[in-house]
């Protein structure tokens, strides 16, 4: 009777201990994605201010060629005010705090795009190598951004695959790892552009 009940203690022992060390593991694995998350969620962060702090020097530059139409500056220092007030940690990042970031910058790319359109009317300004310079710059940055929008949806996804998944989901909902959202295409991305000559 004795060696009974040592057997099932050692059972419910060994039982115990493997339900601890696979919730030590699943904690810290969700901990390790919700940190990847974080991190790109700040090389997100840190792209789009690098294309704010870029704006000033745009804007610099076009405001020395004479006639060039002020409304358009305006808008375009108003959008990147309006990018640069709205930010979100990676704790916060429900759908509404999304739509709200991805808005704003929208509006900066929106209010850049209108500005490159009307400097086409200015050959003198095009040609000058610091708008070159800018404009180049410009570009790079406009490519970080996808790329670090790229890796934060892929770290998004694997992090909410985990934290969704069973037998981990009862883990993440004790521990209060949530799902997180990620970017979704702008708004009119679905159409095509209409190219005509």
């Amino acid at each position: 009777m004795k060696g009974t009940r040592n057997i099932a203690l050692i059972g419910i022992v060994a039982i115990l201990l493997i339900f601890g060390v696979w919730g030590c593991n699943g904690y810290n694995g969700l901990v390790k994605q919700d940190e990847k998350v974080t991190n790109t969620w700040n090389n997100v962060n840190t792209e789009y201010q690098k294309r704010a702090d870029l704006v000033d020097n745009l804007v610099s530059t076009v405001k020395g060629a004479a006639d060039f139409e002020k409304e358009t500056l305006t808008g375009l220092v108003e959008a990147r005010a309006k990018a640069t007030s709205v930010n979100f940690t990676a704790d916060q990042l429900t759908p509404e705090n999304m739509a709200k970031f991805q808005q704003a910058q929208g509006q900066l790319t929106g209010s850049l795009s209108r500005l490159l359109a009307v400097v086409e009317n200015y050959p003198d300004l095009k040609a000058t190598q610091n708008f070159q310079q800018l404009q180049g710059q410009l570009e790079g940055i406009e490519n970080d951004i996808r790329n670090a929008r790229k890796n934060f949806n892929d770290a998004v996804n694997t992090y909410n695959v985990k934290v969704r998944s069973f037998p981990m989901n009862m883990l993440s909902g004790m521990f209060g790892f949530a799902k997180k959202e990620g970017f979704k295409a702008d708004e009119g991305a679905e159409k095509a552009p209409k190219v005509k000559f």
